[in-house]
This record gives C-alpha cells, sequence and structure tokens, in this order.
C-alpha cells in the first residue's frame, strides 16, 4: 500500500484519538464510552474499533497522543550541545504549560491505573521517556563537569516525583501557581546538580 493511500487512515485515526482526548478531557478518563467517542464524530462504533480494536487500546493510544506535545516539545528542548543549555530548555517547558490537557489527562489516568495494567503499562512507558531525557542531560552535565551530582537516576526521580506532586497542586488543588511550581523545581534541580539556581535560569 503506498503512502499516499494510507494518508486518509492515519487522518482518521488521528481524528478519532484526538475526539477521546477531548472527551476524556470534559467528562474524565473512567467515565469514557467508545459510544460517546463515535456521537462526537458522527461516525459508527464499529468504525472505531477498527481502527483500534478495543476500548483498551484506544484509551491507551489516546494517552500517548495527549503527551506527545509535551514529549516532543522535551525533545526539542535537550537539542542543544552544552548541558547547561540543554538544561535551561528543558526546565522552560517542564510541567504544565498552556491549556496543560496533556498533564490534566496525564493526572486522570493515575487513578485508572491503580486497577488497570493497560493503562499503568501506557503511563509507566511514556514516563520512563521523559525520565530518560532528563537523565541524559544531567549524566551530560556531570561528565562535561558542569554539574555534580553522584547518583543521577536518583536526582532523575526525585525531580519527577516532585514535578508530579507540584503539577497536583497547580492543576487540581490550584494551591501552587505555574511561576512557583517553576521557581520551586528550578531550584531543586539546582540543589540536585549542584548549582547555583541563577545558573539554570535565562536571563531576562
Amino acid at each position: 500500500m503506498s503512502g499516499r493511500a494510507r494518508r486518509p487512515v492515519d487522518a482518521r485515526r488521528d481524528e478519532i484519538l484526538s475526539a477521546t482526548v477531548t472527551l476524556i478531557d470534559r467528562d474524565g478518563l473512567a467515565s469514557v464510552r467508545v459510544s460517546d467517542v463515535a456521537a462526537e464524530l458522527s461516525v459508527s462504533q464499529s468504525l472505531v474499533f477498527y481502527h483500534f480494536g478495543t476500548k483498551d487500546d484506544l484509551v491507551a493510544e489516546a494517552l500517548a497522543h495527549a503527551v506527545e506535545r509535551d514529549l516532543a516539545r522535551i525533545d526539542a528542548a535537550v537539542a542543544p550541545a552544552d548541558p547547561v543549555a540543554r538544561m535551561r530548555g528543558l526546565l522552560k517547558v517542564y510541567g504544565p504549560t498552556g491549556t496543560a490537557i496533556g498533564w490534566r489527562v496525564w493526572i486522570d489516568a493515575w487513578a485508572l491505573a491503580q486497577r488497570e495494567p493497560h493503562v499503568r503499562s501506557v503511563l509507566r512507558r511514556l514516563d520512563g521517556r521523559w525520565e530518560a531525557a532528563l537523565l541524559q542531560v544531567v549524566e551530560a552535565g556531570v561528565a562535561s563537569g558542569a554539574f555534580t551530582c553522584p547518583d543521577p537516576g536518583a536526582a532523575v526521580r526525585r525531580t519527577s516525583a516532585l514535578l508530579d506532586g507540584l503539577s497536583v497542586a497547580t492543576l487540581v488543588y490550584r494551591t501552587v501557581t505555574r511561576t512557583q511550581l517553576r521557581a520551586w523545581v528550578a531550584a531543586h534541580v539546582a540543589h540536585e546538580l549542584g548549582v547555583e539556581v541563577e545558573v539554570l535560569t535565562p536571563a531576562r
């Protein structure tokens, strides 16, 4: 099958995923049904099942679709060669930004993941991708002498856990502002890497 012939199929899959993410963000992950997605797009349920097989498959791919934009920004942030510049770029996109739909869906999925192995597996894979990007930057900085960090893996896990907690406080409880989140995360990362926070903060 040619690439040209496949494009409408890919476009339809993206359309279904986008609709599913919209419904998850509006109604909650546990409440969304395949019939809801089909109704949102004015298509049959059989068409949705044709593209995704089961509801679990649809939900799993929708979760990945929701956070893919955030992960793409992270990939772009770690592109520079200098590890300090890479960390600055990473902190700039680190945590909820814009409408934060990826983060809201991500937080919603945590509760379901306690009982749904399929969802838990997807979250673990996506979280692993994020932590791998951060670990790569930390290890590069340690190797170059820019950072001092005796256990990069532990530092990354602590930083990731801090971000998760602050993101819940920001998006769910609304007791922490996004400005506070960024400042506190930057201070924590600076401490973990043995540098002054100003080193990781772009000049205004």
